[in-house]
């Protein structure tokens, strides 16, 4: 039934009992795939550098610690597991993987946090139910 799992993450505790979760749905579903998105606002070019630079080192070591974390929270699963970190309006990049990756499931947290966090604000989870092409699973 849910053969591709989509799981949209930020490091906020919703978004880690939604990583359980996901790990739970993709244990008992036996799904062949499970993608975690990141997605990130854009940088402003308007820093310069070496600004740009200083703002994408942080975010990859945010991404990278808030990817460990998640990780440990999915646990063992019978999926392949894909990782993918995305620039741009978080709801839209949800969506859009979504759709290009013909899942079935997502699964993300109700609330976000910080910067990271932008990715989760009730705001976004909103967007993603009224627009996903498929189910989508809004954990606290």
């Amino acid at each position: 039934m849910f053969g591709k799992i989509l799981l949209a993450v930020d490091g906020s505790e919703n978004a880690l009992h939604a990583a359980k979760m996901a790990g739970e749905l993709a244990r008992t579903m036996q799904s062949q795939n499970l993608r975690i998105v990141t997605a990130f606002n854009a940088i402003p070019s308007y820093l310069g550098e070496p600004h740009v630079q200083a703002a994408i080192d942080a975010r990859l070591k945010e991404y990278n610690e808030t990817l460990r974390v998640v990780l440990e929270a999915v646990g063992e699963v019978p999926s392949e597991i894909h990782t993918e970190l995305i620039e741009g309006s978080p709801a839209e990049a949800i969506i859009e993987v979504a759709q290009t990756r013909s899942v079935d499931v997502i699964v993300m947290g109700s609330r976000g946090m910080g910067t990271l966090g932008g990715l989760l604000l009730g705001s976004n989870s909103q967007k993603v139910v009224a627009h996903a092409p498929c189910p989508v699973l809004i954990v606290r």
